[in-house]
């Protein structure tokens, strides 16, 4: 079966980021959303894929835009729609959906998973995380994550399946 993980990091509040970039900086979180995607497609909208100052190694990446003369700044799969993109995964593999904020919330119907990290604060910010609705939705797993002197804020690492 096709396993389609939405992956974020989401304040209190819902705030992903501002600017076309995150908010906060976390190391620890980082390394995991490394260790989970390396070796599988990554699905991002464009201002995500933008926001990447070089591909992320070992993973294939495919942008979505409605933009159909966009040139990606560096090479990677270029489609129209969520659907485009979710057609190049294989049946028995695992794409990440990384981004952004449009590409979260048109996502949560048709994810089987999502990897959450809560950040304990709240933050201005000008893209949100959806709603996470526990009618379609059971937290699996949770981790919290203390504030140390590399972590300015706590967060949780939740994890989601499909009811």
């Amino acid at each position: 079966m096709k396993r389609l993980i939405i992956i974020a990091a989401a304040a209190e509040n819902n705030a992903l980021g501002k600017d076309n970039d995150l908010v906060w900086h976390l190391p620890d979180d980082f390394k995991r959303f490394k260790a989970l995607t390396t070796g599988h497609k990554i699905i991002m909208g464009r201002k995500t894929l933008e926001s990447f100052p070089k591909a992320l190694p070992n993973r294939e990446h495919i942008a979505i835009t409605r933009d159909t003369n966009y040139t990606p700044k560096f090479p990677c799969t270029v489609v129209h729609s969520l659907e485009q993109a979710i057609d190049l995964v294989g049946d028995h593999e695992t794409a990440f959906i990384i981004g952004g904020g449009e590409i979260y919330k048109q996502s949560m119907a048709v994810a089987t998973d999502i990897e959450l990290s809560r950040v304990h604060d709240t933050f201005e910010a000008d893209t949100f995380f959806p709603e996470i609705d526990e009618k379609y939705w059971s937290l699996v797993q949770e981790e919290h994550h203390p504030k140390d002197d590399r972590h300015q804020y706590a967060f949780t690492y939740l994890t989601y399946s499909k009811k």
